[in-house]
């Protein structure tokens, strides 16, 4: 990797229990840093922070740019905004020494900033003074951050760049060619978009092909000004001005149809005093391609059926259901806590389920007519067709089959994640966007098979397909939360990480004073991100896209629905 944009890790969002409003990316720069190098000039990387639950944790980096003390950062943070929620950030900037990790030394730290996403927000450009230790200024250091929102279906491009004859600044080598593409503003002003990695020695560059949304990159204005600069790298941070040249992202169209699409790189000195200068080389726009961003609306509206599971805890620990202390016993005036979980999220379920039949199962009982034990039972007792119609009919065919069976154990679920993950790899030979699986598994306890659950759930997470687990009863579910990623990244027992973060797990005591709506949007509020996630894995396209259009963004008054 070369010196001017080290490896960074992938940009992560921000996540909580509400449901996201939109998508947020944060741009970075710096001016006046302090200089905490005695033979050159500080190599500035920011670190942005988040807080949660009281605690800061790193979010992501941006690359290091060497000997710079007005640095302006390439890589872009995308976090989700909720409006509803305070989400403190800090971003910290620190002189890199030759590794890309922080030191413990004091004078590695060159000052930070708290403030919250709402706030940069609000002000879309926010620039405040950085602080050392004890809220000491650090000079006149200063750190700005610029926020776009990214709306639903903006989509993003990917662009290939390679440049031709540049000059040669160097005396015993060739440049060391990279191009920067800045954003003209309507107050004039210039973002930078992208910074390409440095191509040594070589005065006919092929850069990395690269990936921008399209709101960063025009702000959905095909006629917005692009201004593009070549550099020829310098290690002190001193790089030499190869040329530029101006673009519009409807000029870069033209290559889908087989144009060829390419720029004099004009150094406007050279060309102000040289009678027969015509260029410093040229750069060519070698590859475009367009990438449409689909929302859980569009793959909803566009016929996506959401497939409805429950498989429901029939083990001893939940008591005789005949027992009034039963967490299984049927009172006719209050619905059980199985049947609250049930109803509250089944009742949401079933609006995206055209025919409105559910599977119903059941796991750790003793069932007729032999009463040996099972994982993996239909509760209406037919194996050739579990579903049950409509939520109503799965309440009813728990009712009826609690006198028909025996409360056994052990809380074994990887039977049941199994076959739901098994008959979902089944409908993946439909290679569209038909149907999208949830599971809900409601148990009073904490599972016994952990092991076959977690390696489960990692072969699951490959499939169209969400978990959700509701603890039920009082126990102590502790163990419980290491199936839900959002702590880590969960893994099988052999140290496979899961694909996507398929569970969600919520315990229903945290919600017995709050209503059914309250439950339901706290378990199913990541299932719209892990159904979008999935289909853009597997980059397929809704049945019936809504909105679909040749060229699907750039109409700056149009708007998309938002789940």
């Amino acid at each position: 990797m070369n010196d001017i944009q080290e490896a960074t890790s992938p940009a992560t969002s921000l996540s909580g229990p509400a449901t996201c409003v939109t998508k947020v990316e944060l741009r970075v720069s710096c001016k006046a840093l302090l200089d905490r190098d005695t033979l050159n000039k500080s190599d500035p990387c920011v670190i942005l922070m988040v807080q949660t639950n009281g605690q800061w944790t790193e979010l992501d980096r941006t690359e290091v740019i060497k000997s710079n003390l007005h640095p302006v950062f390439a890589k872009v943070f995308t976090l989700d905004y909720y409006f509803e929620e305070v989400q403190k950030l800090r971003f910290e900037v620190y002189d890199i020494h030759g590794t890309h990790s922080i030191g413990t030394r004091d004078d590695d730290f060159l000052g930070g900033v708290e403030c919250t996403l709402g706030q940069i927000v609000a002000q879309k450009r926010m620039v405040k003074p950085l602080l050392l230790k004890y809220g000491k200024y650090a000079g006149k250091s200063t750190i700005t951050v610029h926020a776009e929102e990214i709306s639903g279906n903006n989509g993003y491009v990917e662009l290939s760049f390679c440049a031709k004859k540049l000059d040669d600044k160097d005396l015993f080598s060739k440049s060391d060619p990279f191009l920067e593409i800045y954003r003209i503003n309507d107050d004039e002003t210039e973002q930078l978009v992208h910074r390409t990695e440095v191509i040594k020695n070589n005065l006919n560059p092929v850069w990395e092909p690269f990936k921008v949304s399209l709101i960063s990159l025009c702000s959905c204005d095909e006629d917005r000004k692009l201004k593009c600069l070549v550099w020829d790298y310098d290690s002190r941070g001193k790089h030499d001005f190869i040329g530029e040249f101006y673009a519009t992202f409807r000029e870069m169209q033209k290559i889908s149809s087989g144009n060829q699409v390419m720029w004099d790189c004009v150094n406007p000195k050279y060309k102000q005093k040289k009678r027969n200068y015509k260029n410093s080389g040229v750069v060519i726009l070698s590859d475009l391609k367009l990438h449409r961003v689909y929302s859980f609306l569009d793959y909803i509206m566009g016929g996506c059926q959401i497939h409805f599971t429950v498989a429901i805890d029939f083990t001893a620990s939940n008591g005789d259901p005949r027992n009034s202390c039963s967490l299984h016993y049927i009172n006719p005036y209050q619905p059980n806590e199985y049947l609250k979980a049930l109803i509250a999220v089944g009742e949401i379920c079933q609006d995206y389920d055209s025919d409105k039949r559910f599977s119903a199962l059941g796991f750790g009982a003793r069932i007729p007519p032999n009463y040996e034990v099972s994982h993996d039972f239909a509760i209406n007792f037919n194996p050739k067709d579990d579903e049950c119609e409509a939520i109503q009919g799965v309440v009813e065919a728990y009712q009826n089959c609690l006198p028909k069976i025996q409360l056994y154990g052990p809380t074994n679920v990887s039977p049941i994640i199994n076959r739901i993950a098994k008959l979902v790899a089944g409908d993946g030979n439909i290679k569209d966007a038909s149907r999208y699986h949830i599971l809900l598994i409601l148990t009073d306890g904490v599972v016994t098979d952990m092991a076959d659950t977690r390696e489960a759930i990692v072969r699951a997470s490959y499939q169209p397909l969400s978990i959700i687990i509701v603890g039920v009863g009082n126990a102590d579910f502790t163990d419980m939360q290491i199936l839900d990623g959002d702590d880590g990244v969960l893994r099988s027992p052999k140290g496979e990480p899961v694909l996507r973060d398929i569970v969600q797990f919520v315990p229903f005591r945290d919600f017995k004073t709050a209503s059914p709506a309250a439950l339901a949007k706290c378990v199913l509020a990541e299932v719209p991100k892990q159904v979008v996630e999935y289909f853009s894995h597997k980059a397929i396209s809704p049945i019936c896209p809504v909105r679909d259009s040749p060229m699907p963004i750039l109409s700056p008054v149009a708007t998309t629905p938002t789940e």
